[in-house]
């Protein structure tokens, strides 16, 4: 009999799932017989296949579950299995065919390490705790989901998978493609809570030390991640800020966590309609109030308690009376009062800093933790018993007592009486009863319990009220934080209150799995069957029903002498018949109840007190008096009050009033109200306040928990449901230790075992057709395949393969199986390819046998071949041998005897030649002596001639040093008094070289722009045609007159009186000129004033119109804002204008710097190339200019300029007369039609603006003349005095030129020049320091521009939280204030500028009249040489009109233009253009704004001709630089953020799971499960071809505009590098794309977009080498990793992936089928130790968001101004070309 027949023999037999104990085993065989028979029928499919060599689980002690091989098939009648253990021994396993003991089945190896539980093909519990151990240990993967169910395992070690980038790459994906994590789950319902509209909750559970408090402190963090506020409130940083509070006042150390959650919490997170969170609201449940006076062994109280003791030695804790947490009775029971690695002074530290940000002020934190004091020092309070025993006693004397007496406000002789008695009130009269010590020390403990959670409560609701958001809530996500099912060996009050509550989240969870599974079947049209799943409602209410345990127990509380013996045996009696309720037997004092997970016993012991929660009403009512005894509240204990620190004494007035308030009940009077009805609690009497209050605290605790159980349960019904069960390990708290027991309690306990019994019992296993037909298509035949529907081919291979149609179903897009038919459809695969692999291998291995016999065949013959031709060598070469040795012995003998006949004759030779050789030595060393004798005698004589020659030369130098002295000083007088003479001219003449260049390089600039010169320089020379003439003649006169000596000076002297005469004329004529013009320009200054002030009135005129407009709209305040939104545009216009002008200051200043430096520089070099010239032909040509100039000054005057200057003012006055006649023509004109403010207005701005032109014109022109004139006469001038010195000195050569010399000479000229270069030094010091001055102010003014923006800000953000009205009102205010303040500035600025006028003008005077002296010295030059300059004037050309390539506009133009430029441009309008046409147009108009525009600047000296001809002229537009260069950065980043989001959806799809190879599917061997949560995502599904499609798009558009190719290429960059990072993110995260054949896919894909790239020619991009993590990624995929050295090839090839990649991809690989094996534990940590050596980065995933820094190239265009068309489709007619 085989093993397949012995499971179908088995009656009954459902190995599919089972439980180990009795319970489960008893529940789950409740199943109909059907649904058994259909599970036995299902296994027995693998079985069938191979029986023998079958691997099972059998239970093990250690273990639970052991695997195993059967190797041995079953014969009917054997009672054992023949069974391999994985330590190869052999063990034989008993079977019972009637008890239905059957081993389990095991799932391939290829289907471990699954991610979903429910996809495994056996489901039942050795399968479920394998996959979790495997994931644990061997991937260190925490997370795996059960169906709805995310169970993560505690590992006790940080794990780097927490950080900001984990949660964007999470957000907004499918969760159930990714890794199971928590962030997962808070996506899933945030997703959902969106789409949706519906509220969400997360429900985390496990026992202590599991980790719920952290996962749910995570949920929140990815809450307050993705979900950030709009606002800047920062409420999400309040919501965790709740957790260290929370943690420190309600966690605690037990034996199994060091910071368990000893409270139940409910957070509810509100969002907006935007989905942003408003705020928070936390729910509480049973506190365990009975740790604060009890603590077992290796425990401790809640963590504030330590805390604040270890903080006691802060100055403001001084006056607690605290000490070390030993002292205490209350935290030293557990013996452990500190935790390893824990700081409790730095955790306290956190609690008030988080205390801070929520908004509780410093003097409430001092009562909290005075309160928290005040409940140590009750804990240490000594009660002393009497001798009778029925009563006892606190000395007055307790310090402890005083102590909680004073930090609580309360009077201590009252607190020491109540103590120790308690009050009994009858119908007739009150007694007051005295305690047993047993009942004090049980009363103190309750007051202790007490007031911890009256406190408690105190902060949740201060955390409540600080979270609480006036904007109205649209929906909410609620975390569940809630402690799990509990079973310690004493189970008392406590832990059945735990476990009732985990009752009732089992049963919502129940129902809620089934429910799913039901809308499962019924969305895909399966027929469906009712599952019999476990319902725990019976336990529910055996507990919660009427008469039920809670219902006993309050019932008993009533009783006045009730126990809880009597309590347990009223259980007894009522429900001795629940199956959920037994009887120990060996106890008549507790109780047993069956619960879903596990049968508890409960000790009764406690259980009416803890009920009861008994605080006598006397205790209460003393501490609500707080402050209100005896009328003197804080004056009661002035002993310590002047103690404490000033913190405290300011907290002193309120702090009591808080301790009162904290006891106060529903009903009860005020404290205040109180004070003033009586100042001290009087014992006999009968408050009515304090019975409500006493009525009110009746409700025992049981019946609080029942009914905020039943308001949470009414929460979680009424949202979705999303469940994470946390499971610890081991007890150790050992990172990465699996405990198999432990963690199967928890699995039963938690439901995660129900989830897979309810999978188990429909179908858990789901394809979609799609992916079944490419999974199982090697199964079909050619016929089946030439079908073209998918869904008809599966149906008719399933009917082939799987008899049973009960074993699976058809739905609309799925197939559901039953469980194990995936693992025979598997097997069935796994056969066909193995049949496959077998005719494979006969072929190849017949082909190999074939090929191996020829090769052998074939060296037989060469070994015969080769055998023969070796004997045959072999003689031969013997013979060869012995005739070698013959000749050898010849040829021996003969070499011996030459030998020794060289030897006789090399002697006899070296012998002579020796003897000769002595004999000529000899002969030569005697000719040596004489010869250097003849050589010393002749050096000697030629030393003493040299003497005697030195002797004589000496003497004479020294006569000739001496004369040459006295020569040489009579010169040096000489010289002295020619260097004074040249320093002088020097110091007067500083700098007008310079200034003479300057003036001459403005010349040029200015004779393009200067047209109209040319007709005045003609009637110039019309006018003095006749006096040219003349002066020619004087000229030949004077000529000839220079032959004959004597009558020259007469002439001289009759020229130089004409002269003057005609000089005094011309001044004359120039007075009578500025007098008319003057008078002129006064009556033009007096018309501007009378415009300006009819233009004021024009302007109130104006505004009361404007008024009055205002106030007759119906719509005013909608005026109002649009107003203001103007006005704020203004002044942000205002703003940034004056920033770019101080940023333009700024770049001149700098400019000057820059020319200044390099100036220094070329005074430098120059003096040093005149240190090395002839200083006496310097001091020559220096004397030479001096004569030159005294001449000229003594016989020439200025008559030159004076004619050109009165010339000039005839023609101004001219000039200005006629526009000032057209001026008033038009005034007049325009009076006559004014009819309206408007048209006033606009006669006005023409009045205006022609006469500010003309005024404007005026200047320019003045100035431009004149300086032209001037410095062309100056030109000529210095010109022909040039032509006079080289006819005076036609030869270049000075006397003193040939001359050496002296030493003393040098040396005073270079100490002149080191002078000269140290004043220029200091002047350029000077002028640094005014440039650094001038910086620091322009720094101070954009400080107060920035300082005055956000002033405005603020406002702004103010005004726009007030009402409409009050926003009207304010702006008005505000506008009001700022146009006065605008005004007073404005005045301010025109009076700087009239008196920078004035003092501009006095300046100019002063530089002319030195110009005017500085010429009038150079009037020694010939006449004729001023009349040639005079026709140079004359002779300058104005340039023929023609399109300079400028664009004219009006200033009202500019919102028009840059409407249809900018704002309403479409791309489409100017595709067929130019590329960037309206930059161009801008430009063009900009150049005519410069062209008209009189800031005379020089700039683009380099440019050519042509460029200079469409460059600006006067605007600088580097300031601007700045802006421009942060509006193209933001343009870029706008094109990457507006192109990333069109590519980012479809990164994953296309790259990741587009099948471009067809036949290289990845789809995993196993069914996925889609739930109904994800059954609205994935519609979209995108191919590589559209992306490269969408990059075509962008590539086009891109060169469409003109981009420039190298910011293209950083554009792609940045998109590969997005593409790489979204990729391999989503890559790391997915344990389903992590296989062979996807790295074959992503390769192919990634190779596609490298070609796109040299397509397009951006290979130099580096986009490219953006995409080498993508690349090596998908390399590693395919790499074999087996061995070592495959180990070493990695760590070689993946250099652009760090450690935590390659492990992580290492990891998740899972092997397609059961061919390939999975990567060994060993192999990754060979990885791991080969690259621990690198330093990468601790980031897991890229950070997909980081965008590279760009940079501008500048390319010239080529496109010249004046080619430019503008078509008509802009709209741009009111543009006129210049």
């Amino acid at each position: 009999m085989s093993v397949a027949q012995l499971y179908t023999k088995a009656p009954g037999a459902s190995p599919t799932f089972a439980a180990s104990d009795d319970l489960l085993e008893e529940e789950f065989c409740s199943e109909s017989k059907a649904v058994c028979a259909l599970k036995t029928l299902t296994l027995n499919l693998s079985l069938l296949i191979k029986p023998t060599y079958t691997r099972v689980w059998i239970p093990d002690p250690d273990e639970v579950w052991r695997s195993a091989e059967i190797t041995k098939d079953y014969k009917e009648g054997d009672k054992t299995l023949q069974l391999k253990l994985e330590d190869e021994s052999l063990y034989e396993y008993p079977i019972n065919l009637q008890e239905d003991e059957l081993p389990f089945l095991r799932n391939p190896d290829i289907l471990v390490g699954q991610n979903d539980l429910t996809v495994l093909s056996y489901l039942h519990e050795p399968a479920v705790l394998h996959n979790l151990k495997v994931r644990f240990l061997e991937s260190n993967h925490i997370y795996t989901y059960c169906g709805i169910v995310l169970v993560a395992i505690n590992p006790y070690e940080q794990l780097p998978i927490y950080e900001q980038d984990v949660i964007y790459a999470y957000s907004g994906q499918n969760t159930r493609d990714m890794d199971p994590h928590i962030f997962a789950v808070a996506e899933e319902a945030y997703k959902q809570m969106a789409r949706e509209k519906k509220n969400q909750s997360i429900i985390v559970s496990g026992e202590s030390g599991a980790g719920k408090t952290v996962s749910a402190k995570y949920a929140m963090r990815f809450f307050a991640t993705v979900g950030g506020s709009a606002s800047e409130t920062s409420i999400e940083a309040k919501v965790l800020a709740s957790n260290p509070i929370m943690e420190a006042i309600g966690n605690a150390k037990t034996t199994r966590n060091d910071n368990s959650s000893r409270f139940g919490k409910y957070i509810q997170i509100g969002f907006d309609k935007e989905y942003h969170i408003i705020g928070a609201k936390m729910r509480t449940y049973l506190l365990e109030k009975s740790r604060v006076v009890f603590q077992a062994e290796n425990e401790r109280n809640y963590h504030i308690f330590y805390q604040l003791c270890a903080s006691s030695s802060l100055p403001e804790f001084k006056d607690l009376g605290l000490t070390c947490a030993e002292d205490f009775f209350y935290t030293s029971q557990g013996e452990d009062t500190s935790i390893d690695g824990v700081d409790d002074a730095d955790d306290f530290e956190k609690t008030r800093h988080a205390f801070t940000l929520l908004g509780v002020k410093e003097s409430h934190q001092m009562t909290i933790f005075r309160i928290i004091a005040a409940i140590l020092h009750l804990g240490n309070l000594e009660v002393l018993g009497e001798r009778d025993g029925e009563s006892c006693s606190v000395s007055s004397k307790d310090e402890h007592l005083s102590s909680f007496c004073s930090l609580l406000g309360v009077e201590e002789s009252q607190m020491q009486h109540w103590l120790c008695n308690r009050k009994l009130v009858t119908t007739s009269e009150t007694y007051v009863k005295s305690m047993t010590l047993h009942q004090v020390v049980n009363a103190r403990n309750a007051l202790a319990k007490h007031i911890y959670a009256q406190l408690f409560s105190w902060i949740v609701q201060h955390i409540n009220k600080a979270l609480h958001s006036t904007v109205r809530q649209h929906s909410f996500i609620g975390v569940l934080d809630i402690y799990g099912f509990e079973t310690f060996e004493v189970n008392s009050f406590e832990q059945f209150c735990i476990n009732y509550a985990n009752e009732k989240l089992q049963q919502q969870f129940n129902s809620h799995v089934f429910k799913l599974e039901q809308e499962e079947y019924m969305m895909e049209d399966i027929p469906w069957t009712l599952i019999d799943f476990y319902d725990n409602q019976p336990c529910i209410d055996l507990i919660e029903a009427r008469l039920g345990i809670l219902d006993l127990l309050d019932e008993e509380c009533k009783v006045p002498k009730g126990t809880d013996q009597n309590w347990v045996q009223k259980l007894y009696k009522r429900h001795a018949a629940s199956e959920h309720f037994q009887k120990p037997r060996m106890s008549n004092t507790s109780f047993i109840v069956l619960h879903f997970a596990d049968k508890v016993e409960y000790q009764s012991e406690g259980f009416l007190e803890k009920n009861r929660d008994t605080v006598y009403e006397e205790q209460i009512n003393i501490l609500k008096a707080s402050k209100v005894q005896d009328g003197r509240e804080v004056t009661c204990s002035g002993s310590w009050v002047g103690s404490f620190p000033e913190v405290l004494k300011s907290c002193l007035l309120f702090q009591y009033q808080m301790v009162a308030d904290l006891f106060q009940e529903e009903g009860d009077v005020p404290a205040a109200a109180l004070r003033k009805e009586a100042s001290r609690i009087k014992v006999r009497s009968a408050s009515p306040a304090f019975k409500a209050a006493n009525k009110e605290h009746r409700k025992t605790v049981g019946h609080q928990f029942r009914n905020s159980l039943h308001q949470l349960m009414e929460t979680l019904n009424s949202t979705t449901p999303h469940y994470v069960r946390c499971i610890k390990p081991n007890d150790e708290k050992l990172p990465f230790k699996f405990d198999p027991k432990r963690t199967m309690q928890q699995l039963r306990a938690c439901g995660v075992l129900e989830t897979i019994r309810i999978s188990a019992a429909g179908f858990p296993s789901r394809w979609s057709y799609h992916d079944f037909f490419d999974r199982y298509r090697v199964l079909m035949t050619k016929r089946d395949l030439s079908k073209n529907d998918k869904k008809q081919i599966c149906q008719t291979l399933l009917g082939d393969l799987i008899k049973d149609p009960d074993k699976f179903q058809f739905g609309r897009t799925k197939i559901f199986f039953r469980a194990g038919q995936v693992a025979y459809l598997e097997k069935l695969r796994a056969d066909k390819f193995r049949a496959a692999t077998i005719m494979i291998q006969k072929t190849v291995r017949g082909w190999l046998q074939r090929a191996k016999y020829q090769r052998l065949r074939r060296a037989t013959l060469t070994l015969q071949r080769c055998a023969r031709g070796h004997l045959a060598r072999r003689l031969f070469e013997n013979l060869r041998r012995t005739r070698a040795a013959i000749i050898l012995q010849k040829q021996y003998r003969m070499v011996r005897m030459h030998r020794a006949f060289q030897r006789i004759r090399n002697a006899t030779i070296t012998i002579q030649a020796f003897a000769r050789g002595m004999f000529v030595r000899r002969i030569y060393h005697q000719m040596l002596m004489e010869h250097k004798a003849t050589i010393l005698q002749k050096f000697a004589r030629g030393w003493l001639a040299r003497v005697r020659l030195r002797r004589a030369r000496a003497a004479a130098v020294v006569l000739q040093c001496h004369w040459r002295r006295l020569q040489a000083r009579r010169q040096l007088k000489a010289l002295r008094i020619e260097a004074r003479s040249v320093q002088h001219l020097k110091k007067l003449n500083v700098g007008m070289e310079n200034k003479v260049v300057q003036l001459q390089r403005k010349v040029d600039e200015q004779n393009k722009e200067n047209k109209l010169l040319n007709e005045q320089l003609s009637m110039l020379t019309s006018a003095h045609s006749s006096e040219v003439e003349k002066l020619k003649k004087e000229l030949q006169e004077y000529q000839q007159s220079q032959r004959g000596e004597g009558n020259q000076l007469l002439r001289l002297q009759e020229e130089m009186e004409g002269l003057r005469m005609e000089l005094e004329r011309a001044h004359g004529e120039r007075e009578v000129m500025e007098d008319s013009h003057g008078k002129e320009r006064d009556l033009l200054r007096k018309r501007i004033s009378d415009l300006e002030e009819e233009n004021t009135l024009l302007k109130q005129e104006k505004e009361e119109l404007n008024s009055r407009i205002l106030c007759q709209s119906e719509d005013e305040f909608a005026r109002n804002t649009v107003e203001e939104n103007i006005q704020m545009k203004k002044e942000l216009e205002e703003d940034r204008a004056r920033y770019q002008n101080l940023v333009k200051e700024y770049a001149s200043l700098e400019q000057r710097y820059d020319s200044l430096m390099d100036e220094i520089a070329i005074i430098k070099e120059i003096g040093m190339e005149k240190a090395a010239m002839d200083m006496t032909l310097f001091l020559k040509l220096q004397k030479r200019v001096v004569e030159t100039k005294t001449e000229a000054t003594s016989e020439h005057g200025d008559f030159a300029y004076d004619s050109l200057k009165r010339q000039e003012l005839e023609s101004e006055n001219k000039k200005l007369k006629n526009e000032l006649n057209e001026l008033r023509k038009a005034i007049a004109d325009h009076a006559t039609q004014i009819n309206s403010s408007n048209d006033v207005q606009d006669s006005y701005n023409l009045l205006l603006n022609q006469l500010k032109s003309a005024n404007e014109e005026l200047e320019v022109r003045k100035e431009e003349v004149l300086i032209l004139r001037s410095q062309i006469m100056k030109a000529a001038q210095q010109k022909e005095m040039r032509k006079n010195m080289e006819r005076i000195s036609p030869s270049p050569s000075w006397p003193n030129s040939d001359q050496i010399t002296d030493q003393e000479d040098a040396i005073e000229a270079y100490q002149g020049m080191c002078e000269t270069n140290r004043l220029l030094e200091e002047q350029l010091q000077e002028q640094r320091r005014v440039h650094e001055e001038e910086m620091e102010a322009l720094k101070n003014q954009v400080d107060l521009m920035q300082e005055e923006l956000e002033k405005q800000q603020q406002a702004l953000l103010q005004t726009l939280q007030l009402s409409p009205e009050v926003q009207v009102e304010l702006g008005l205010q505000q506008e009001i204030t700022r146009l006065t303040n605008e005004n007073l500035d404005l005045k301010e600025l025109l009076e700087k500028l009239e008196n920078k006028e004035n003092k501009l003008k006095k300046q100019l005077k002063i530089y002319m009249k030195k110009v005017q002296d500085f010429e009038a010295s150079q009037t020694a030059v010939p006449v004729e040489r001023r009349s040639h300059k005079r026709n140079m004037q004359v002779a300058v050309q104005r340039k023929e009109k023609d399109f300079q390539g400028m664009l004219e506009y009006y200033k009202e133009d500019e919102p028009l233009l840059i409407r249809n430029l900018v704002t309403d441009l479409k791309p489409q309008a100017v595709s067929a253009t130019v590329p960037c046409l309206p930059a161009y147009i801008l430009f063009m108009c900009i150049r005519h704004a410069d062209y008209i525009n009189d800031d005379q600047k020089g700039f683009m000296t380099q440019n050519t001709a042509k460029q200079n001809e469409h460059c600006l002229k006067n605007f600088d537009l580097t300031e601007y630089r700045q802006v421009l260069g942060h509006l193209s950065i933001q343009n870029y980043q706008q094109l990457i953020k507006i192109a990333e989001g069109i590519l980012q959806p479809m990164i994953v799809s296309a790259v990741l799971e587009n099948e471009s190879i067809q036949g290289l599917s990845s789809v995993k061997p196993v069914g996925y499960r889609k739930y109904s949560s994800n059954s609205g995502e994935g519609g979209s599904s995108y191919s590589l071809d559209e992306i490269i499609r969408q990059l075509n798009t962008f590539h086009s558009i891109m060169c469409d505009q003109g981009l420039d190719p190298e910011i293209i290429q950083q554009v792609f960059k940045q998109l590969f590098y997005m593409i790489n990072a979204v990729a391999l993110n989503n890559l790391l995260l997915r344990k389903d794309v992590c296989s062979w054949s996807t790295g074959m896919q992503l390769r192919f894909n990634i190779s596609q977009l490298e070609e796109w790239l040299r397509g397009k020619n951006l290979q130099q991009s580096g986009a490219a080498q953006t995409l080498e993590p993508l690349i090596q990624a998908a390399q590693l995929l395919q790499l074999k990793k087996k061995t070592s050295e495959d180990a070493e090839a990695i760590c070689s090839l993946c250099t652009s992936l760090t450690m935590k990649q390659i492990v992580k991809i290492l990891n998740l690989y899972t092997p397609v089928n059961e061919f390939e094996e999975r990567v060994t534990v060993a192999f990754i940590r060979n990885i791991q130790k080969q690259l621990e050596e690198r330093n990468d980065p601790p980031q897991l995933l890229l950070d997909f968001k980081h965008i590279f820094p760009v940079l501008f190239p500048f390319n010239p265009s080529a496109i010249t101004m004046d080619s430019i068309h503008l078509p008509a489709s802009l709209n741009l007619d009111f543009l006129n070309k210049v």
